[in-house]
């Protein structure tokens, strides 16, 4: 968590963002308040990728792909809009590092840690599954270590599982060294 810098926004809607989380290809992830006071996390998208219409279609599928899984072993989704001028997503604030920066901070995690980690993954895989998604970029950045277990975040490059379509011709989607093993 880092505080906002002068380039950073300072709200969208009814929420007021206390501190930057983080940054992606997308945009910015800041942590903000509701007016009465809940703590959430928002992705509000980078404004050149807002005036992109194909963009604005993957950001609306990730808002709708986050809702349908629900918020037992993701971040539920509280609030979006996709539609506005700069598009953002809030979702449920999940106090804890990402697992790629537990180890990164602290090493290997012990082998109970890791078995517990793996039945929660399988458990919201499984969540994401009967969902009808498929999720396409699981990596160690976008699972969080809540307190009450892990989350799986970022849909945004999600697909319905009925889909006939999964890339345009030569493109791959998801983050190299992290891709399953047909689409290497």
């Amino acid at each position: 968590m880092r505080p906002l810098s002068a380039g950073d926004p300072t709200h969208v809607r009814d929420y007021r963002f206390l501190a930057r989380l983080g940054r992606g290809s997308m945009g910015g992830v800041y942590l903000g308040r509701s007016r009465g006071g809940r703590v959430v996390a928002v992705k509000v998208v980078r404004p050149e990728l807002a005036d992109d219409p194909e963009f604005r279609e993957r950001f609306r599928r990730e808002v709708a792909m986050a809702r349908s899984v629900g918020g037992i072993w993701t971040a539920a989704v509280i609030d979006a809009d996709p539609d506005a001028e700069q598009p953002w997503l809030a979702t449920e604030y999940v106090p804890g590092p990402t697992l790629h920066r537990a180890v990164a901070d602290h090493g290997p995690l012990p082998e109970h840690t890791v078995r517990g980690l793996a039945a929660g993954l399988a458990e919201a895989l499984a969540a994401v599954h009967r969902a009808g998604l498929v999720h396409r970029d699981l990596k160690p950045a976008n699972v969080l270590l809540g307190p009450d277990g892990p989350r799986v975040i970022d849909f945004g490059i999600s697909r319905a599982s009925h889909s006939s379509t999964l890339t345009a011709t030569g493109a791959f989607l998801g983050t190299p060294g992290y891709f399953s093993p047909e689409q290497t």
